[in-house]
Formats: C-alpha cells, sequence, structure tokens
C-alpha cells in the first residue's frame, strides 16, 4: 500500500493502521532527508499549502511550515487575529477568499471542535487538522506513536500512561485513538475533575494515582494544565496540582525500570513536570519536535499524492 485511504487527516479516528504504518515509513525516509547538509526535496514543488490558524500555536505552526518549506512546497500563512475575521466574516468566506488564489491543501487550527470536518465537505482542496478544540490533535498522536517506535523498537504491547488535563486535551483523545490502533495499553490518569466522564468507554483505564501510573507504564506522556480552555476551577491552586500530579526526577528514579516521558508542549515547568525530570535521561521531548516536522511532511506528500 502506498497510498492513504483518505484524502484529508482530520482525526486519528478517521484513519486505519494501515494509513498510519504508511505515514511512519514515509516519516523514517524524510527523517534521513533531515539529517543530510541539504535538508530539501522537490517533492511539492508545484503545490500551494494555506496554514489557517484561527488559535495561537507556535510549536505547531512552525513544524507545519518548516516540513511545507522542506519540500519545497509554497506557503501561505493566515492568522485571524490580523484578518477579516475580525470583521464578522465567515470560516467559510475566509477559506474560499483564500483558496481562490489557488491553494490545493489547507493546514488549519480552530477553536470548535469540527471545524476540519465542515470545511473538508465545502472545500476542494486537501485539509489537514492542526488541532480542533478539545477534539482531536492527529499529527500530534502521530509524531509521539512515531517517537515511542524510535525509541523502544515497537508500539505494540506497549503501556503507555498519558497523565494531566485530560478533559481539556485533544492531544490526549488522538493518542488514544492512535496507540490503540497500534496496539498499545493506554491508561488515563489525573485528577477526577480531569478526567473526562466516560472515558473508561474508550477502552483506557483509569488511574488517580501518579506513582501507580508510573510503576504501571512503560511510556509516561505528561499533558499541561490548560488553564485557557478553564472557565471554573479543576482544582485548588497549581502549587497542589504540583504536589499531587507533578513528575520529579525522584519519582522517576524511585522505579524499578527506566520509562521514557514525553510532553506534546508547551511545559508549564515546576507544574506537570519538573526540570530535573524534563531535562532528564528519561526524556525524549526534543526528539519529539524533530519527530514532528518528519512526520508533517510524510502527511502533506502523501496527501498531496492521494488528488
Amino acid at each position: 500500500m502506498s497510498q492513504l485511504s483518505t484524502r484529508h487527516l482530520l482525526g486519528i479516528k478517521d484513519i486505519t493502521a494501515d494509513d498510519i504504518q504508511l505515514i511512519f515509513e514515509t516519516a523514517d525516509n524524510f527523517k534521513e532527508v533531515l539529517n543530510r547538509p541539504i535538508k530539501k526535496v522537490p517533492s511539492l514543488r508545484d503545490i500551494t499549502i494555506a496554514n489557517i490558524f484561527f488559535e495561537n500555536s507556535t510549536r505547531t505552526r512552525l513544524s507545519f511550515e518548516l516540513a511545507e518549506k522542506r519540500l519545497s512546497a509554497d506557503v501561505i500563512n493566515f492568522s485571524s487575529s490580523n484578518s477579516s475575521v475580525k470583521k464578522g466574516e465567515t470560516l467559510i468566506d475566509t477559506v474560499n477568499n483564500i483558496l481562490s488564489m489557488k491553494v490545493d491543501m489547507v493546514v488549519m487550527r480552530h477553536a470548535s471542535p469540527g471545524a476540519p470536518h465542515f470545511l473538508s465537505k465545502n472545500i476542494q482542496a486537501n485539509v489537514v487538522n492542526a488541532g480542533d478544540g478539545t477534539h482531536e490533535h492527529p499529527t500530534q498522536a502521530l509524531l509521539d506513536a512515531f517517537s515511542i517506535r524510535e525509541k523502544l523498537g515497537d508500539v505494540a504491547g506497549k503501556k503507555v500512561a498519558i497523565i494531566g488535563d485530560i478533559l481539556h486535551s485533544r492531544v490526549a483523545l488522538s493518542n488514544i485513538f492512535c496507540l490503540q490502533k497500534l496496539g498499545a495499553e493506554v491508561m488515563v490518569c489525573g485528577p477526577i475533575t480531569l478526567l473526562p466522564k466516560h472515558i473508561d468507554s474508550l477502552g483506557v483505564k483509569v488511574e488517580y494515582d501518579v506513582q501507580k501510573a508510573l510503576e504501571w507504564c512503560d511510556v509516561a506522556n505528561v499533558l499541561r494544565i490548560q488553564l485557557e480552555r478553564q472557565q471554573i476551577k479543576y482544582f485548588p491552586s497549581l502549587r497542589e496540582y504540583s504536589l499531587y500530579f507533578g513528575i520529579n526526577k525522584k519519582m522517576l528514579d524511585r522505579l524499578d525500570k527506566k520509562i521514557v516521558v514525553m510532553h506534546p508542549g508547551p511545559i508549564n515547568r515546576g507544574v506537570e513536570l519538573n526540570s530535573d525530570a524534563a531535562d532528564g535521561e528519561h526524556s525524549i521531548i526534543l526528539q519529539q519536535v524533530e519527530n514532528g516536522v518528519a512526520i508533517r511532511m510524510a502527511v502533506l506528500y502523501l496527501l498531496a499524492g492521494a488528488k
């Protein structure tokens, strides 16, 4: 199989395990390209890609932009903060105006869950979801699983604990779908107020004690507290959260095995992860960032071929 089963990447829920493996194999090749002296290939030389971000982003936007430029695509960057969206222009009008400039592919981040799905039904271009509200963030889940595969050899059979603010996280849902499709066991861990009510219906284990979660897992994927999405208080204070759910080197050293520590970024240092754990020997956080470019190159390249 050398083609994706879909024209868009809207969520991990919509793609198959074969699609994921194909993306990984393609990313392996692009990772090799990124380590060459000349880090560019002409694969998408005739393709124009619009990065449309209705929400703030540093890592994801830069990672997509770098991936596009490494593939020699033409790139348009759009952020809603300095656009006509502020004047009341609709999503479809905004995107159609951009597409009339002959854009082939749209990478979109939006605060509303389902916005990329809505868009894909109304425009001709390929759509890549760079995060929709608290719903999904497929490329983050792909790069996380790719990083586990790179570090541990395979994802199948591994135990992965997702720790932190599961309720407001789009990374958590995409990770659960992706890891399960690849044969991993998944546990979620956090304060009861930050775990969705029926999360166990997704076939994950639920744990409220961080030390127990660390003892169980091979990989701890630590999520930040998303204060910008919280309209009410879900726990007394950041200090208290850090006390009960924060991870430090001492906790990792106490384990009778060496686990892998991951974080999608940005890290709230001293809250969910202390610097000694974030920068320590267990951490593959910087490898995740590097792998993000290769994974996004793979996704864009394969979708361009799916036209």
